[in-house]
């Protein structure tokens, strides 16, 4: 009987409840805080410190930055001052509008800002020059401490600041956020949704404006009244155009904020307005139902009063909802909760979540256009169990996201372009080969691939069994991932790449009649080793040389020495060190089986086969491997080249065996784990 091995099925994490302290020292804000009051000193944060290294990491500062504590810039600090609203939110020297935009959106929900921005917080008796904000990351919730030491430059704030002078909570909201990403410089950029899904942990939809579909005014109007956060703003076609100012005062290439939605009665029909914010204040719409547009002289003033018209903040203003999709390209909706613009009353979605990782060599397959890696990529088995009420078909949103790209900034990293396929299965569990892709088209697919943190979709399929691809477009990019299905009934996913199967066929008896083969071996042997019939390492590495080259259809590099002592290793019965001919028998046996199989993915027959097809190759000898065991393994294998000579096959394959019997000799039946000694 064969010899059969499968693990548990990989458990999904649960939802996390409580931040997570990531401070250094291990400390909690708490903790930290009251070991400054005790020994009578402010805060100093080691983990992002007073420096250009927090500032910058491409360039030295433009201008001699001085780090103050708000005791230093005022004489009255306040944290909050008269409630967190959107004027607190003025842009400084930095890039980063995508990041106040969606802080402008957070101040619009009191339960979301709480969360991020803890409010106990002051300048009071228990003052210690330390703060805590809270951000989501990757399916759980962390508590990043700072010293409140910011970046001023001729006693000003150089960065995000409030209108109030004297006010703080965003200008340490915003080092928190560059803390946590590495540095303010990695703030460059970015799309408002990021921000969002980091402030709330809900799931994110962007929409480009001209393709929207008809019930796109309701959409808005009912997503803001769901407290989700939404941001909009208008495509550059060159970096030239970017943060350029068109002639109805919008800023090209810059992130607005959407705060509200209403239908005002003008002229005896009513009117769909919608309320922008820029975070940069003054510059705005000066187009119809502007700030001081003639529009207004004609609505009535309770109407006025109703829509704070006259109390507009600066940098906010009305526009027709009509003008808004003329002038406007991209909308981009944050969710706090998955079924946020569903029309039937609130109900919990089911949320499953999966790590990963693409691994050049293993698992970086790139996307359909590369069919020959394509299917290596990581596969998430989905089981759609029932339909929505009252639909046919069932109801689910996949975000794939890209981990840590922003702090791997400094580093050269760049956000990837990535994507997703959804194939329908076949019905056995495991990973879909390369022949499946070629024959089978996709089920559906996210709508593009793009260079943004996280790609979300909303789709519609019928019951039944799915398997998700995500993938980046390109092969050989390396990026850890998150992937997060939101159903609306009960769904079952299943990391494909995560059992491990070895099955090891029993070794064939001997047959009483030797063949011609062995017969030479024979003779080979008796030369080499003489009467006894054994060989040592140097001398089996001679025989199998020796056969391997007079073997025409071969095209391979000597084995190595360490290659046949592994071999004894594997074979040796008697623990002498040495090959009894007996023992060599059964283990050509093995060799010829080897052999037949990497010759079978040596696709232009070179002697080396591309790591790529490792895991069809294992899984042919009798190995299926998690991902994780399959990266780990090219690793050791395979050269830069991602391409692995036999030699190297042989000795994967040996240790697999090796280790597959220590395993088996160990476990108890019907158990899929040892107990092992410090000797064993």
């Amino acid at each position: 009987m064969p010899y059969l091995y499968q693990d548990s099925k990989a458990r999904l994490p649960a939802l996390p409840r409580t931040a997570r302290a990531i401070h250094s020292s291990g400390k909690t804000y708490k903790e930290l805080k009251e070991e400054c009051l005790h020994r009578g000193v402010l805060f100093e944060d080691p983990d992002f410190p007073a420096c250009n290294s927090s500032l910058f990491f491409s360039e030295k500062p433009p201008i001699p930055f001085i780090w103050k504590r708000p005791a230093d810039i005022v004489k009255d600090p306040k944290f909050i001052l008269g409630g967190a609203t959107r004027t607190d939110i003025c842009q400084g020297d930095l890039g980063d509008c995508w990041l106040l935009a969606a802080i402008a959106c957070l101040t619009l929900n009191e339960k979301t800002l709480a969360r991020v921005v803890p409010l106990d917080q002051n300048f009071g008796p228990d003052y210690a020059g330390i703060f805590h904000f809270q951000f989501w990351q990757h399916n759980e919730w962390l508590d990043v401490v700072i010293d409140d030491r910011l970046p001023t430059f001729k006693g000003r704030l150089v960065f995000l600041h409030s209108a109030e002078h004297n006010e703080f909570w965003s200008a340490l909201l915003e080092k928190a956020y560059a803390k946590l990403n590495g540095s303010y410089e990695a703030l460059k950029g970015g799309s408002t949704i990021e921000a969002m899904e980091d402030f709330t942990g809900g799931v994110g939809e962007m929409y480009e404006v001209k393709k929207a579909p008809e019930n796109f005014y309701e959409i808005l109007e009912k997503a803001l009244k769901r407290c989700s956060m939404v941001g909009c703003s208008i495509d550059i076609s060159s970096a030239a155009e970017s943060e350029a100012k068109t002639p109805f005062g919008l800023i090209k290439g810059h992130a607005y904020s959407v705060t509200g939605i209403d239908k005002v009665s003008y002229r005896g029909r009513q009117v769909q307005l919608i309320r922008i914010r820029n975070p940069w204040g003054q510059i705005e719409w000066n187009g119809p139902w502007s700030d001081n547009s003639p529009e207004w002289r004609s609505v009535s003033p309770s109407e006025q009063r109703r829509l704070s018209q006259a109390a507009l903040d600066d940098g906010e203003f009305w526009m027709k909802f009509e003008d808004f999709k003329v002038h406007f390209d991209k909308v981009e909706i944050c969710n706090l909760t998955p079924d946020a613009l569903e029309d039937s009353t609130a109900h919990k979605w089911e949320v499953t979540i999966h790590q990963g990782s693409w691994i050049r060599g293993s698992t970086a397959g790139g996307c359909r256009n590369f069919l020959e890696t394509f299917w290596t990529n990581p596969q998430i088995k989905l089981h759609l169990t029932e339909k929505d009420d009252g639909q046919d078909d069932c109801t689910f949103i996949a975000a794939l996201m890209q981990k840590d790209r922003r702090k791997l900034k400094k580093l050269g990293a760049e956000m990837l372009t990535i994507g997703y396929s959804i194939y329908e299965s076949p019905g056995r569990v495991e990973h879909l080969g390369k022949d499946f892709f070629r024959y089978h088209p996709s089920k559906a697919r996210s709508k593009t691939y793009i260079n943004l943190r996280e790609v979300s979709n909303r789709f519609k399929l019928p019951p039944g069994d799915y398997v998700l691809i995500p993938t980046t477009f390109e092969p050989h990019q390396e990026a850890d991932f998150c992937l997060r299905i939101f159903s609306e009934k009960k769904a079952i996913t299943e990391d494909l790449d995560e059992n491990v199967t070895i099955d090891l066929p029993e070794p064939s008896s001997p047959s009483p009649q030797e063949t011609d083969e062995e017969k030479q071996f024979r003779a080979l042997f008796e030369q080499i080793s003489g009467k006894d019939m054994e060989v040592s390492a140097e001398e089996l590495e001679y025989v199998l040389n020796a056969v391997l080259k007079k073997t025409k259809n071969i095209k391979f590099k000597n084995l190595s020495l360490i290659s046949c002592r592994n071999i004894i290793s594997l074979m040796d019965t008697s623990g002498n060190g040495k090959l009894e001919f007996s023992e060599f028998k059964v283990f050509w046996e093995k060799m010829k089986k080897w052999i037949n199989i990497f010759l079978q993915f040596d696709f232009d027959k070179s002697g080396s086969m591309s790591s790529y097809e490792l895991r069809s190759a294992l899984k042919a000898a009798g190995y299926q491997l998690s991902n994780y065991l399959l990266q780990l393994i090219v690793l050791r294998y395979s050269d830069e080249q991602f391409q692995i000579e036999f030699d190297d096959f042989l000795n994967c394959l040996i240790r697999l065996e090796n280790a597959s019997r220590v395993f088996q000799a160990l476990s108890m039946k019907n158990k899929e784990f040892i107990n092992l000694n410090i000797g064993e």
